[in-house]
């Protein structure tokens, strides 16, 4: 199944990174944002990406298309002018190469996510496909997810979450008077829109009157999906954390540094996986690993 992701906002309360980067190659333990969700959705057997670009689009492009060239350790032969992948590679990642496919669609750079999905529409060939954003880490099961959107047989599923909030909570009663105060939870009390969705090509139809260049995906195409029954929550009780703000990617940055690491589905420990390939299923995906020349495990296009 494709899977579609916004990565052509402008990140505008991340300026300190955006500056200089896309959003979604704000790297967290040495990696960017976008190879994280990447990994995590290919640890379930989905390795087809479609990329909705807009800002600093070029910066995507060309780093897909260097990681399919240079990712991992090399060996450059002068002798014969060859580059060949050398053994030992990353072994601080844990992480084996999956057989990516990646579609780098641009969209507009002043488009809003609306538009920017409906200009997909082309790429998905007509199927349920999978959209998130490339801004959100989580260790949400996509298994458990698929399962629960073909089981409602509505158009649209969305992965509810609670989100880590950095303000404190209180609690009173009524008469105003504070009865407890909690510092920083891990946590907000409401459950907010985290992503992950899993949509049916009818979707497309059914928003068509209400998206366009200016149109927000959350806004009225949601709440048309909404109005019309078509819109379902899955919850997702484990861990979820968007990169918004720089607050934001120190925490995840020290989470990771200490090992704590739950969105690294990858990785030892972090998911049940077949570790033989690293993949849960085995049957009709391409192997694994790189073949015999640099760049054999990713091929990529521009539209």
């Amino acid at each position: 199944m494709k899977v579609a992701i916004f990565a052509g906002g402008k990140g505008s309360r991340l300026i300190e990174e955006t500056r200089v980067r896309p959003k979604p190659l704000v790297e967290i333990g040495r990696k960017p944002l976008l190879w994280h969700i990447m990994q995590h959705y290919s640890v379930y057997g989905h390795h087809h990406f479609v990329l909705a670009l807009g800002h600093m689009g070029e910066a995507i492009k060309r780093y897909i298309a260097e990681l399919s060239k240079y990712e991992g350790n090399l060996r450059v032969d002068f002798t014969t002018r060859m580059m060949l992948k050398q053994e030992g590679d990353e072994p601080h990642f844990d992480v084996p190469t999956p057989p990516w496919v990646v579609d780098l669609i641009d969209t507009g750079v002043d488009s809003m996510t609306g538009w920017r999905l409906q200009l997909m529409r082309p790429y998905l060939d007509g199927e349920t496909f999978m959209l998130t954003y490339g801004d959100g880490l989580s260790n949400v099961n996509i298994d458990e997810l698929l399962a629960f959107h073909k089981s409602h047989g509505r158009l649209a599923t969305m992965t509810m979450v609670n989100p880590h909030t950095t303000f404190g909570h209180l609690s009173y009663g009524d008469d105003g008077q504070v009865l407890g105060f909690e510092e920083k939870p891990n946590s907000a009390p409401n459950l907010i829109n985290g992503g992950f969705f899993v949509l049916e090509p009818g979707v497309f139809d059914l928003i068509e009157s209400a998206n366009g260049p200016e149109v927000m995906w959350e806004q009225a195409p949601l709440r048309m999906l909404m109005e019309a029954g078509e819109l379902m929550a899955f919850e997702h009780k484990g861990f979820w954390s968007c990169c918004d703000h720089l607050a934001d990617k120190r925490r995840l940055e020290e989470m990771w540094s200490k090992g704590d690491r739950p969105w690294a589905t990858w990785q030892a420990g972090q998911c049940p996986v077949d570790r033989s390939t690293g993949l849960p299923r085995n049957g009709g995906d391409p192997g694994i690993g790189r073949g015999g020349q640099p760049g054999a495990w990713v091929r990529y296009r521009t539209v």
